[in-house]
C-alpha cells in the first residue's frame, strides 16, 4: 500500500520538529562543549595549554563532530574532527596556532548560534 503525498509530508514536518526539540535539549550541552574548545584556544595564545585542558578539548571536539553530524551541520562536523586531530597531537602548540584554533572555534560558535529551525514558518 503507498502512502499519499501529504502523509509523507506529515512524517517530515513530524520528524523536523523531533530533530528540533533534540537541539534545544542538547543545546546546552553543545554550547558548552564549544566554549571548551574557546578555552583552550586562548590557553594555546598564553602559552598556558596544560595537558588536561588539551584532553578535554579534544573530547569536546570529538562530541561535537558527531552531534553536528547528527543535526547535519556538516562544516561544522569537518571544524570539529579538525579541531579534535590538532588537540591529539602530542606536539605543542604555540602561541601562533590559538589564532587559528580560536578563529574555528568562533566558527563553530557561529554555526551552533544560527543553526535554522527546519519546523519553523519562514
Amino acid at each position: 500500500m503507498e502512502s499519499s503525498p501529504q502523509s509523507g509530508k506529515q512524517a517530515e514536518e513530524a520528524l523536523s520538529q523531533a530533530i528540533d526539540r533534540l537541539w534545544i535539549r542538547f543545546l546546552p550541552e553543545i554550547r558548552a562543549r564549544v566554549a571548551v574548545l574557546e578555552s583552550a584556544a586562548a590557553a594555546v595564545t598564553a602559552n598556558k595549554l596544560t595537558a588536561a585542558r588539551r584532553e578535554k578539548a579534544q573530547a569536546a571536539a570529538h562530541k561535537l563532530a558527531g552531534v553536528l553530524g547528527t543535526f547535519s551541520l556538516t562544516h561544522g562536523t569537518v571544524l570539529a574532527r579538525e579541531l579534535e586531530a590538532t588537540y591529539s597531537q602530542e606536539t605543542s602548540l604555540g602561541p601562533d596556532s590559538g589564532e587559528r584554533l580560536a578563529a574555528s572555534a568562533a566558527e563553530l560558535r557561529a554555526i551552533v548560534e544560527n543553526r535554522p529551525s527546519k519546523s519553523q514558518a519562514p
